[in-house]
C-alpha cells in the first residue's frame, strides 16, 4: 500500500501560480498528476520518472506547468503557472509502475484525495 498525501490548492486569479505537493509513503513508484474539473473525465496532466529525470506533461498543459521531484522526502510537485479558468478541477496525485509516456486512469495504482483548485477570469 501506498498512501499520497497532497497539499497546495486554492484560489487564484487568471495568469496566476499555485504550486501543489504530493507525499508518498513509499519512493518505488513513478508519480503524477491527474485533474478532472465538474461534468468532465480524469484526465492526465503530468508523470515523472523514479530519479526525477525523466518529466513529460500533457499538450494542455505543457510550457506553463512542471513537474518535479525531492526523492530525499518523497515528494511531488506540480508547478502551475500562467493559470487560465480551464484549468479549474481537482488535482490528483497519482502513483503507477506504468512505463507509459501518457498515463490511463487504468495505469494507477494508487491515488490521493484530490485538491481543489480554481482559477477566476
Amino acid at each position: 500500500q501506498v498512501q499520497l498525501v497532497e497539499s497546495g490548492g486554492g484560489l487564484v486569479q487568471a495568469g496566476g501560480s499555485l504550486r501543489l505537493s504530493c507525499t508518498a509513503s513509499k519512493r518505488t513508484y513513478l508519480m503524477g498528476w491527474f485533474r478532472q474539473a465538474p461534468g468532465k473525465e480524469r484526465e492526465f496532466v503530468a508523470r515523472i520518472s523514479r530519479s526525477g529525470g525523466i518529466t513529460y506533461a500533457a499538450d494542455s498543459v505543457k510550457g506553463r506547468f512542471t513537474i518535479s521531484r525531492a526523492n530525499a522526502d518523497n515528494t511531488v510537485y506540480l508547478q502551475m503557472n500562467s493559470l487560465k479558468p480551464e484549468d479549474t478541477a481537482v488535482y490528483y496525485c497519482a502513483a503507477s509502475l506504468s512505463g507509459k509516456i501518457e498515463w490511463l486512469i487504468s495505469d494507477v495504482n494508487y491515488w490521493g484525495q484530490g485538491t481543489q483548485v480554481t482559477v477566476s477570469s
